[in-house]
């Protein structure tokens, strides 16, 4: 089994956990150091009938209708770590490992699982059931870094919307599914889901029985089932994390508010806003899906690591998106050594613009208590604009070019 990344974690509050009557979702990606996360968005599209979508690295039917989306992905593939669409969906994904073995070959990746769920769900229950179809269908694996070394996954799924979420844990294409409808809820890098099943894969107790994982009898737990009986030291190390996610969650529980969601994200003490060796995060997002769908979504996106050191910016879904190439990387077309046979036989530079201005902003003798201290300030103002503009309180701007206008003025900041 290959060595496990150390983390990643989802979180979500659901009223009466939220402070207001909003579902408040959150992530931090937690992947190789040097590696480039950007944030895209496609509009909503509508494709010819027997087309096909190339994915990281296979082709799949494509469907007539993709909803719009906003992604942060490492910018070297093409499905994402956890993103949003139109509808309120907001979908991120955890590495896992289990007792079903993982698939050397290329098939799809559990971020462009996330990525097709997004695009063709209208709801978190009709995104699970996307990717689901999808696993069935196609299977899950494949390289899931920018190298040589042999790197693949499980993968599971925290599913979000304006009145619900769902906890999607996958065993090769094998699944279970937990329904979350208020409270708080946290994943990581471990099965969760016990006896709780809200839904399942219609071969999921056969194929363990005959794996003779069960017996057949009593309570049937996916956690139990299908945990690897040695699982790597690291995957034990998630343990950790994760009742440190649930603490904090807990003590937050009745008052979660985004503020909350990103102070919980920038904790370092537990594990969760993470720079070790080979990893930290690389990317975070919060997202506020209030339940009135009157009021718009907002997800907030850093595009740069650490959320400790880095600035939450506000997207909106609008008719007139303004597109924020400061975030996106240089694309080498077919010569990407994603793309070339074999594949990742060398190294390209994905650094975006504003990635650049962050670093070298971060490593610059002024770089201190002052400097983070107004990257603070600026980002708090912003949250109060937006929490005073979701309660009307004040007039929206033109919300296609929120994400742009904070994108440009924190780069204009560094310099």
């Amino acid at each position: 089994m290959a060595e496990p990344p150390r983390s990643c974690d989802c979180f979500v509050s659901l009223p009466p956990g939220s402070q207001e009557d909003y579902v408040i979702f959150g992530k931090n990606s937690d992947r190789p150091r040097d590696e480039v996360q950007e944030v895209v968005y496609y509009p909503a599209s509508s494709h010819a009938a027997d087309s096909t979508v190339k994915c990281t690295y296979i082709s799949i039917p494509q469907v007539e209708h993709t909803h719009a989306v906003v992604l942060s992905r490492p910018a070297w593939l093409w499905g994402a770590e956890m993103g949003a669409n139109e509808h309120g969906v907001c979908i991120g994904n955890e590495a896992v490992w289990t007792k079903e073995p993982v698939n050397p070959e290329e098939a799809l990746l559990g971020m462009d699982l996330v990525r097709l769920g997004l695009e063709r769900g209208d709801s978190a229950w009709a995104a699970l059931n996307v990717i689901t179809g999808l696993l069935e269908q196609h299977g899950q694996g494949g390289a899931c870094r920018e190298t040589t070394e042999p790197f693949s996954y499980h993968n599971t799924f925290l599913l979000v919307d304006r009145q619900e979420a769902w906890v999607l844990e996958t065993a090769g294409k094998l699944w279970a599914a937990q329904k979350v409808t208020e409270g708080v809820k946290n994943i990581s890098n471990q099965l969760t889901i016990g006896t709780e099943i809200s839904a399942e894969h219609p071969e999921l107790r056969g194929a363990a029985q005959a794996q003779g994982w069960w017996n057949g009898e009593g309570e049937f737990s996916f956690t139990a089932v299908f945990s690897p009986d040695n699982p790597p030291a690291r995957m034990e190390m998630a343990k950790q994390r994760y009742m440190g996610g649930t603490a904090l969650l807990q003590q937050n529980n009745g008052s979660v508010t985004a503020e909350v969601m990103m102070s919980i994200l920038r904790d370092k003490a537990s594990g969760i806003c993470m720079d070790s060796e080979g990893f930290r995060t690389t990317g975070s997002m919060v997202s506020i899906l209030p339940r009135n769908p009157e009021v718009p979504c907002v997800h907030f996106l850093t595009a740069t690591p650490d959320p400790s050191r880095s600035v939450f910016k506000p997207f909106i879904f609008s008719e007139n998106m303004r597109p924020v190439s400061m975030v996106m990387s240089p694309q080498y077309g077919p010569d990407d050594p994603v793309r070339t046979q074999p594949r990742f036989q060398h190294q390209v530079d994905r650094k975006h613009e504003l990635y650049k201005a962050h670093q070298t902003a971060l490593t610059s003798p002024d770089a201190g208590a002052s400097l983070q201290e107004t990257m603070r300030y600026l980002e708090s103002q912003c949250l109060e604009e937006i929490e005073a503009m979701l309660k009307g309180e004040i007039q929206g701007q033109e919300l296609g070019d929120l994400f742009f206008d904070c994108v440009d003025a924190e780069i204009k900041f560094y310099q």
